[in-house]
Parts: C-alpha cells; structure tokens; sequence
C-alpha cells in the first residue's frame, strides 16, 4: 500500500476534495484486508497540497469494540466510517474524554453500525449521518509517550487512532497551530 502523492492528491479529487493554501488535508487509506485488531491502515498529512508526513493509524473500530460494544453501552453496533468520502472542516483541536489532546470532530460523518461480532469492520446496513465524537487521537495517555501498538483493543470504537506517539504529537503540534479546520478524506485502497 504504496502511493505517491499525486496519487493520492488525484483520488481526493475525484471524490471532491480541494486542495487550499495553508490548511491541513488528511487522507487515511484503508486496507483493503482489514486484518482483525491490527493498526493496518495508512494516514498521509498534505498542507494545502505539499506532503508533510505518513503514518500508520487504524480508520476500524478493534476487537473490544466489534466483539463487546453492547457491554460498553452502545446497543447499536460499533461505528464504521463510510470510504471513498471527503469531510470538509472535520477536525478541530480539542480533547479527546477530556484527558488527551485530539483532532476533534466538529463536523458530521456517515457511517454504519457494525453488530454481527464476526471481527470484520463492515460498511452494511442503514448508513447514518451525524457528529458521534469519532475523533483522531493518539494510544497512550501519558502526554510523552514514545509508544508504538500494534493491537487496536479498545482504541477505537470508531475514532481514528494513530498507534505511533511520536507521529502524532506532530500532527496535532501542526493542526492546533493552524487557523483552519483540517478536512479528512477516508480512502478505500486503491
């Protein structure tokens, strides 16, 4: 799962995305095996059209959130973002349970509840629309953290969670110094 930038710059595109000066672009590309538990997706950072920075994250919801999401009190299902999508203005700074600094959604996503516990992250049934505080964090709470995970666990139930601590605090440095909301594209790999 390997693209050059113009690649990816060209698939936004035609799914709508415009690229502006001085504001933060994400894409995530999800791949396409969704290995069960793994943080096995990719996260590029583009500010108004120039790469800054690649990472590894995860855009599904992990096993305590496929597997036990009705002990956590959400009956419905874990939250599966809808791919192939742009999200304009998403993510602002903020905290992520009050405890960790994030990429807070301020915008709405579509997305599908997952509740068939077969360890797949599947995109079936009604698709919703709606602000459910999917934000983008880190794994660890401990601020200086030098941690990389390997296993989603309870991570996400539908945030998109980067697992290198490292990389993280760089793209919420960089987001939080910059006056514009950033906007998030959700991939499909292609």
């Amino acid at each position: 799962m390997t693209y050059t930038d113009k690649q990816l710059l060209d698939q936004v595109a035609c799914f709508g995305a415009e690229i502006v000066p001085n504001k933060y672009l994400g894409i995530s590309v999800q791949n396409s095996k969704d290995t069960f538990n793994k943080f096995d997706d990719k996260f590029y950072l583009f500010l108004g059209g120039e790469f800054v920075l690649a990472t590894t994250i995860t855009t599904n919801p992990g096993k305590n959130a496929l597997l036990n999401f009705d002990k956590s009190g959400n009956k419905a299902g874990a939250a599966v973002w809808l791919t192939d999508t742009i999200y304009k203005d998403l993510y602002s700074y903020g905290l992520h349970r009050g405890k960790m600094p994030c990429l807070r959604q301020v915008a709405p996503i579509k997305y599908f509840r997952d509740n068939d516990k077969d360890q797949k992250a599947e995109q079936e049934g009604e698709l919703h629309e709606g602000i459910i505080y999917a934000n983008f964090h880190g794994v660890d709470y401990n601020p200086e953290s030098e941690i990389i995970k390997t296993d989603i666990n309870g991570w996400s139930y539908g945030c998109q969670v980067c697992n290198n601590m490292t990389d993280y605090r760089e793209i919420i440095q960089r987001v939080k110094a910059n006056p514009y909301k950033m906007d998030y594209a959700l991939l499909s790999e292609f």
